[in-house]
């Protein structure tokens, strides 16, 4: 799946966060509290600003899903500050085909966030969930039966996760920045 007509096509077909939740009202509904709770810094709004190189990202997501209730708005907010990055909705019900090839674990997960450079080489993939939540849920699940002495639980699990999402954008803009490739294209 290295192929960028691929990543481009699945890029076209997605939608913008607005156009996302308009097309699925009936079944977002639920998302609103998570919607206004999906907040940016001013410090994560300075460093999403700066970013210069054009990223394409795909995200797979499933109005049904509780984890992309959650984490979804969060990727809203990040492409609404980030003007460079060029974040796209796909209903993985519709995007079977390209849900099947980026199976996670045996599974076709939600959400999937893929990005891709500004001329849809691929980058990166970052599947259903951020460390932060998986620690989260880890603790819960397992509890004290089997405690996980690594895995520290933020108190605040939400802005750990928008933090998680984040710092995939920025890995994902320096890997842009520093790219042979893009450097030669662009002069920098």
């Amino acid at each position: 799946m290295t192929d960028p007509a691929t990543w481009q096509a699945a890029h076209s077909a997605g939608v913008h966060w607005n156009e996302y939740l308009a097309a699925h009202a009936g079944r977002t509904a639920g998302w609103t509290a998570h919607i206004a709770a999906a907040k940016i810094t001013p410090a994560q709004h300075v460093l999403l600003s700066s970013f210069v190189r054009r990223m394409n990202v795909i995200v797979i997501t499933g109005a049904w899903c509780g984890d992309c209730a959650v984490q979804c708005p969060m990727l809203g907010a990040i492409a609404a500050a980030c003007p460079v990055a060029d974040v796209r909705f796909l209903e993985q019900a519709d995007h079977m085909q390209l849900a099947e090839r980026l199976r996670i674990n045996g599974g076709t997960r939600v959400p999937t966030v893929v990005w891709c450079a500004e001329d849809h080489h691929f980058c990166s993939v970052l599947g259903d969930r951020t460390l932060a939540r998986y620690r989260s849920i880890a603790a819960k699940q397992l509890g004290a039966s089997c405690p996980l002495p690594w895995a520290k639980v933020e108190a605040d699990e939400a802005a750990a996760t928008m933090q998680g999402w984040i710092d995939e954008f920025e890995r994902v803009q320096l890997m842009l920045r520093v790219s042979p490739r893009l450097r030669q294209i662009h002069g920098d």
